[in-house]
């Protein structure tokens, strides 16, 4: 799926205000689902989610969050749907046997990091979790999904782009209306800068929440090697404009883009003819770990790896101790 255009849009489009009937119908569906009381896990569950739909950042959040975990001694599992597999029960997954059509791409990256299990059941998952040794779960997506009760939730927000113009699918992005989600949520990550973005934490702060400030870093040596280098872009992410972007930011020309839909499923000799495209144009073809994902090992294929960055490590690391100090006593 492509995000529409004028869901974005700061105020509601005609086409959005002829949709909001259709939103508010989902919204309220969203919002009576959503305040069910979900199961306790046998571990601590913290959730990263997003208020919308679409490529936020929460696969590199939940990563870095892992990362932070390591260093204080404690050991995740990944929980996640993977959206875009077939996988039907749950499923720990195994990189080296299962590919993007069993698992989906996010799941596969999760994989490299720490053991990740796949399932639509997240308290089924959860429980298969609990099996690998691990002393917490970091749920990858789930903020609306009420079947597994969160001891820590984060809410991703791209600072571009915030909530959009506000409204619920289909005539904006909200998945829930936002007073319906906020109760959900204990803090918000700030992924990237920009005014929509600044509003929203405006708002979380003044509703108690505390906001994280966080980019997302390229691989260094990897931005090195694409600093004026001439190449040809090509990403079916949620934001396929901001892989373009910080590609630049390493100093790469992009002479052409190719923006693809949100999980874009590579028919056969695709991604072959944007190579041999590249190569008779002496360009460097480049895309996103996610789409090499669901991508064959391609020669001359560049896949630019990203990570979360926390401005404030130390802060999220206490809220992380904070929670799983009560969510282990209790």
């Amino acid at each position: 799926m492509r995000a529409p255009g004028f869901w974005t849009a700061a105020t509601p489009s005609l086409r959005a205000r002829l949709l909001a009937p259709a939103g508010a119908v989902y919204g309220a569906v969203a919002a009576r689902r959503i305040a069910r009381p979900g199961a306790r896990a046998a571990l601590p569950v913290i959730c990263v989610g997003n208020f919308t739909a679409g490529g936020a950042g929460k696969t590199p959040t939940a990563l870095a969050l892992a990362a932070l975990l390591a260093q204080s001694g404690l050991a995740a599992a990944f929980l996640t749907r993977g959206h875009g597999g077939r996988a039907r029960t749950p499923l720990l997954v195994d990189p080296a046997r299962h590919d993007h059509r069993v698992v989906g791409d996010e799941a596969l990256l999760l994989a490299r990091a720490r053991p990740t299990i796949v399932s639509r059941d997240r308290v089924a998952g959860a429980a298969m979790a609990a099996e690998t040794g691990a002393d917490v779960i970091v749920m990858d997506d789930g903020l609306q999904n009420p079947t597994l009760a969160k001891d820590l939730a984060f809410a991703v927000v791209d600072g571009e782009t915030g909530v959009g113009n506000g409204l619920c699918l289909p005539a904006g992005p909200l998945r829930a209306p936002l007073r319906a989600q906020w109760p959900r949520v204990d803090a918000l990550v700030l992924m990237g800068r920009g005014a929509p973005g600044a509003r929203l934490a405006e708002e979380a702060r003044a509703r108690g929440k505390p906001v994280f400030q966080a980019r997302l870093a390229p691989e260094p040596a990897l931005a090195d090697r694409l600093d004026g280098t001439r190449v040809l872009a090509f990403a079916g992410i949620g934001r396929p404009d901001k892989f373009f972007r910080t590609l630049e930011d390493c100093g790469a020309s992009v002479v052409e883009r190719v923006a693809l839909p949100d999980h874009h499923v590579y028919r056969r000799g695709e991604a072959e003819a944007l190579l041999a495209h590249a190569r008779t144009r002496g360009l460097v073809p480049v895309t996103t770990e996610k789409d090499a994902a669901r991508l064959p090992a391609l020669e001359g294929l560049l896949a630019l790896p990203v990570a979360a960055r926390f401005e404030d490590v130390e802060g999220v690391g206490a809220l992380l101790a904070a929670r799983l100090r009560v969510a282990t006593s209790a």
